[in-house]
Parts: structure tokens; sequence; C-alpha cells
């Protein structure tokens, strides 16, 4: 299903995708930033942050690194300023890669089981669609806030993976 070198580009990608988002978001005033768009949490801010909690979250599952605080409602409010979620994306995307750097093809077999606090009840999926599930969750998040960053009048990113850097820098 999902292989370690197909894991390994992902993160790689979604790291260069929150770099560029997070100079996206820099751009704006904070109260573009925290500004009701009717999006499904609400703010840009409010989405990057369940973003960089849902990406906690499934790592806490599959590393064993620390999950954070709170559920999905809680999410939104991981982080108080985009500095302060800069510095925290920046690690996650760092811890992310190392992750996937240290993948072998048994590691992505078998299943995964977890308590879901939003089902209320034990899950159990298997692995590899649950890693490729978190790489779908950022980008769909991702193009939500791309929406909202340019209805707010701040400028979008370049997301074609052809202009993705081969070597990098993806952080």
């Amino acid at each position: 299903m999902l292989s370690p070198d197909l894991a390994l580009s992902l993160a790689r990608y979604n790291a260069w995708q929150n770099r560029q988002m997070k100079d996206a978001l820099e751009a704006l005033p904070e109260a573009e930033l925290r500004a009701e768009r009717g999006a499904f949490f609400g703010s840009i801010f409010a989405t990057v942050n369940h973003l960089l909690w849902g990406d906690r979250i499934w790592m806490s599952r599959f590393a064993n690194s620390p999950a954070p605080e709170g559920g999905i409602p809680q999410s939104t409010e991981m982080t108080p300023t985009l500095s302060v979620w800069s510095a925290e994306r920046f690690r996650v995307d760092s811890r992310l890669i190392l992750w996937a750097e240290e993948l072998g093809a048994l590691d992505l077999k078998g299943d995964l089981r977890w308590y879901s606090g939003a089902t209320g009840r034990e899950q159990v999926k298997p692995l590899g669609l649950c890693v490729a599930h978190m790489f779908n969750h950022q980008t769909h998040h991702r193009g939500q806030v791309h929406a909202m960053v340019t209805a707010a009048g701040g400028t979008g990113w370049t997301s074609d993976l052809a202009f993705m850097p081969e070597e990098g820098p993806w952080l």
C-alpha cells in the first residue's frame, strides 16, 4: 500500500508546504489570521492549530511521541501565537522527516490500534492506511488555509510537486 520511500517523500513535501504556508501567514496581519471565515474550524489560525494537533496525534500513535493535550474541540487552541505555532510546526515537521527516514517496509505493515476520542471507541485500521491518511489530512487542511489566505488578500504558495526542490530545503 504505502512504501517507506513514499512516506519519506510525503514527509518532505509536507515540510516544504508548511514552510511556505508559514511565510504566507507571517505576511498577514494578526486580525486576518484570527478572523472568522466560515471554514470548518473558523479562522486561519484555528485551522493551522488543528493541523498541527492532527500531526502530533498521529505521530503519537506511529512513533510513541507525546500526544497533544485535548481532543479535536481543543485542537484549534493548541498554540497561542503565530511564533509559538511556527516553532512547534518546525519541530513536528523535523520529527516527521526523521521518523520517515527510519521506516522500513515492515514498519508499515499490520494494524494500528488506538482509542479514538472522536468516536468514543477503539479503532483498528491498517497502519499504512493510517499513515496515508495523516498526509491526506495535512493536504486537506492546507488547502482550506490556502483558500482563506488568498481570500484575506494574502499570497498563496506553490503546491505543485514540479516546483519542490529535489534536495531540499524542505524545512
